[in-house]
């Protein structure tokens, strides 16, 4: 049959994206465990794609120390390494704080009244004891600074190492804790809503630069 002229070719650089996404969110939630082995035929096989952006995605998760690519011999989702994510921790502290400044004098009302929204959320998840739903909502939160400040760089860094942190949670701590974030959050709108760049870019890096990593230390808290 004849190719239709009027349906675009299918973007390869989205493609890409969706599976390394696919596959770290995999690993972060745990479907892929520590340890487990990673072949590029049947991963995809499993998400219908060829095996070319498997094998890119594989070389992204290597670099966000995710995964462990032995050349000629074979590739494994890594064991957690209490290092990587402490330096993690600090290049996401960072970046929120560099975010957070640059975003504040951008910031409209609708940017405002998102962030309370999300911390409702959060709110609702922590007392239904919901981990996912408040992750997601704590998402939605810090993330309305990092879209508004609109700096390319700062996104792929967070992108790279903020899964980190993530599986770190999931994997290392007993229970979310999340309580202890809402005074960090109150203050964080309170400041972004006053125009107060940098007390609120401080808010913003104490809050991710307290995010316990260590697996013999109680959960107090989620960013």
């Amino acid at each position: 049959m004849p190719i239709p002229k009027s349906v675009p070719a299918i973007d390869r650089r989205l493609l890409r994206d969706d599976v390394y996404g696919r596959l770290r969110d995999a690993i972060v939630d745990g479907s892929l465990a520590p340890g487990e082995q990673l072949r590029d035929g049947e991963l995809a096989a499993w998400l219908g794609v060829s095996r070319t952006p498997v094998r890119e995605a594989l070389l992204r998760l290597a670099e966000a120390g995710l995964v462990v690519a032995r050349p000629g011999s074979s590739t494994t989702v890594s064991s957690l390494d209490l290092r990587d994510v402490r330096d993690a921790r600090d290049v996401v502290a960072a970046m929120h704080e560099v975010a957070v400044r640059a975003a504040v004098p951008g910031l409209t009302a609708e940017d405002l009244d998102a962030m309370r929204a999300a911390e409702r959320d959060f709110r609702d998840a922590i007392e239904r004891g919901d981990v996912e739903a408040a992750l997601r909502a704590d998402d939605v939160l810090h993330g309305v600074p990092v879209t508004v400040a609109a700096n390319r760089a700062l996104s792929a860094v967070l992108d790279q190492y903020t899964p980190v942190l993530r599986r770190a949670e999931r994997l290392r701590f007993a229970s979310l804790g999340g309580r202890a974030s809402f005074a960090r959050h109150e203050e964080l709108i309170r400041l972004c809503a006053a125009g107060d760049a940098e007390a609120a870019a401080a808010v913003a890096f104490d809050t991710w630069s307290t995010l316990p990593t260590d697996a013999d230390q109680p959960t107090e808290e989620n960013p």
